[in-house]
């Protein structure tokens, strides 16, 4: 993942945590991210049988139009108008539309309503003091019996002084969602990866909080 901004204050970051702050990041032309498929779920589920899927926090889609091309079925969400008008595109651009459909939500106040996935998925959503928590209970059920759970988001580091405040607390370990995982789910990954990320054309170590759960048929 590439991140291409300028440095934003304590306001601005607030608003990174509400729809209209995405709305208005999206609203220009050029590519926000890169398009490239996040490297934990290519690492985890590049093995799994492909089956139906759902992105929360898809943004532009990349991750969305890699599992249509390794023959998921997907739903790709997001809070953001704008990001899911740009996925849509891009999805038509990359020739899986037919393999894809769009939910606008709140990863924050999402209820399921009866939908289950093979594959549940969320990459850097980072909801606001603490919150992933409970975002990853509401996402846990929308878990099929016998499905995944991927949840990958910025651990905190050292490395990271450019961030403000607010986005740092948002942060979290692998080891802190786990008691948002309801009782028939079993973790297979809690762990924080090393990774490059590069932010203005400079490098920077930084670690990936994975959590990878399945969902008992039983």
């Amino acid at each position: 993942m590439t991140e291409r901004h300028h440095q934003l204050t304590e306001d601005e970051a607030a608003a990174m945590f509400e729809p209209s702050g995405w709305d208005e990041r999206y609203a220009g032309q050029e590519k926000f991210w890169s398009g490239n498929p996040n490297p934990q779920l290519v690492a985890e589920a590049a093995g799994l049988t492909p089956g139906t899927a759902l992105d929360v926090g898809c943004g532009e889609g990349g991750d969305v139009i890699w599992l249509a091309r390794q023959g998921w079925t997907v739903t790709g969400a997001d809070f953001s108008v704008n990001g899911l008008a740009r996925a849509a595109r891009h999805a038509e651009q990359a020739g899986i539309a037919d393999q894809v459909d769009w939910w606008r939500v709140d990863a924050r106040t999402i209820a399921v309503a009866g939908r289950s996935y093979d594959l549940v998925t969320s990459h850097y959503l980072h909801a606001p003091d603490g919150g992933m928590m409970d975002v990853t209970r509401r996402l846990a059920d929308a878990v099929a019996p016998g499905g995944y759970l991927l949840v990958v988001g910025h651990a905190p580091s050292g490395e990271l002084t450019h961030l403000t405040a607010s986005r740092r607390r948002a942060m979290f370990l692998a080891e802190e969602l786990l008691p948002g995982l309801p009782e028939d789910f079993e973790a297979l990954v809690v762990e924080q990866r090393p990774r490059k990320m590069t932010r203005d054309g400079t490098s920077i170590n930084a670690h990936d909080s994975t959590l990878l759960a399945r969902r008992r048929l039983s």
